[in-house]
């Protein structure tokens, strides 16, 4: 047996401290993973989606080109169906998205029989280019979005949504 006898207040002490301690690091444990996590997920927004669209039998009239991906919810998954508005320009392939800037309605292209050549969203009547910007005196405040895209194997990949860099400023 030790002579250095612990006191009841060093006791007291110690143990008060440990026990702070453990209760600390139980609340602290889930606030650091909360902010450190979401840098240790692998991001999907950079991957390019297939599409069953051949680049050869694109044209300059836009096309509807649907595709589907899987979204993760935190612990529910799900099939989500998309689209984007697609042609070719030259040997360029343009894919719009079809989400109207005003107030998210789906465009379509010549929808409306007085709007020739034009994406046109019928919710409020909002009129685009085929380039994707807007015309002056609609509701919409800004052109549509674009994908990016690639070519694999003579069909269509699909990539993030990027700000509309065909319309002049």
């Amino acid at each position: 047996m030790s002579n250095n006898r612990v006191s009841r207040r060093q006791f007291l002490n110690y143990t008060l401290t440990g026990v702070g301690g453990f209760m600390a690091a139980g609340m602290l444990t889930p606030m650091i993973r909360f902010a450190i996590d979401p840098v240790l997920q692998h991001k999907g927004a950079g991957d390019f989606l297939p599409t069953s669209q051949k680049v050869a039998e694109l044209t300059d009239t836009p096309v509807k080109v649907s595709f589907s991906f899987e979204q993760v919810d935190a612990w529910y998954k799900s099939e989500v169906s998309a689209m984007a508005w697609v042609y070719k320009e030259g040997d360029k392939v343009i894919a719009l998205s079809p989400v109207c800037k005003h107030l998210g309605c789906t465009v379509g292209w010549e929808g409306s029989p007085s709007h020739k050549n034009e994406f046109f969203c019928a919710c409020h009547a909002g009129r685009y280019t085929k380039d994707g910007g807007n015309i002056e005196g609609t509701p919409p405040q800004g052109p549509l979005d674009q994908y990016e895209v690639e070519e694999k194997d003579g069909l269509l990949y699909l990539g993030p949504i990027i700000p509309n860099t065909l319309v002049k400023k």
